[in-house]
């Protein structure tokens, strides 16, 4: 079987794709079993910018420059998608009136409260991070976040009935990549952070239930937008759930 790796990281950071090779919609669905493990590679970069950051500089700045570092690194697309998803949900009374707005590429003011909502929550943890004296907890929430998007395609359907990017996510991936993101990503968060990488697995894992019997309601399914919005939604709360436990 092809190595799907490649696509999974160019898909999920700014790592450019490899011209000599080809991808096609069942490539994009095979290669979710690798979005936990592109998590647990950008969860190692984040700590160590972390940890340069904070050696050198005011725990504020190093937790700024490291929220700029993660909207960098993934060319802000999860970003983008959270505020073409709450541009619609708070723009739209019906499910085909919301996902016309998500369409639209201009940015509405929902879109940009959420992003400056969502980007100030990040600072504030991980200045509180700083704190309380964080390490390897940093690998934690990409890796779980990533793995969401897995999770969120396979329980729900594709929302646009004209097709686009999401699709090929949503109908094409298997309960056999499911299961295997998803044990990755119970394996990778035990070995960050023991017990307390399980439950905030299981509950990354609720949030991921709940967001989809509410999309389902909402916009009728999932989009592309919505597995980004997804990713920062649980992003923050495994960010938060770790701050507690911890």
């Amino acid at each position: 079987m092809k190595n799907t790796f490649p696509l999974a990281l160019t898909f999920l950071t700014k790592v450019p794709w490899p011209r000599a090779l080809r991808a096609e919609s069942r490539d994009l669905a095979r290669s979710l079993f690798w979005f936990p493990w592109v998590g647990a590679l950008l969860g190692l970069a984040f700590t160590g910018v972390w940890q340069g950051f904070s050696r050198v500089l005011p725990l504020p700045a190093a937790a700024a420059l490291l929220v700029c570092c993660t909207v960098f690194v993934t060319g802000g697309l999860h970003l983008d998608g959270l505020a073409d998803t709450v541009d619609g949900l708070g723009g739209g009374k019906t499910p085909e009136e919301r996902r016309g707005i998500m369409k639209d590429s201009r940015v509405g003011a929902f879109g940009v409260l959420s992003l400056i909502l969502v980007l100030l929550v990040k600072f504030a943890f991980f200045l509180a991070a700083g704190e309380q004296g964080w390490r390897y907890e940093f690998i934690l929430f990409p890796i779980l976040s990533r793995w969401g998007m897995v999770f969120l395609a396979f329980l729900s359907d594709y929302a646009r009935p004209e097709g686009g990017l999401g699709q090929a996510m949503t109908t094409g991936v298997s309960p056999k990549t499911t299961a295997g993101a998803g044990v990755s990503a119970l394996l990778l968060a035990v070995l960050v952070l023991g017990l307390k990488g399980l439950v905030l697995w299981a509950g990354a894992g609720a949030v991921i239930y709940l967001l989809s019997l509410y999309f389902r309601r909402a916009l009728g399914g999932i989009t592309g937008d919505v597995l980004g919005a997804a990713n920062e939604i649980v992003e923050v709360a495994v960010l938060g759930g770790t701050l507690l436990l911890s």
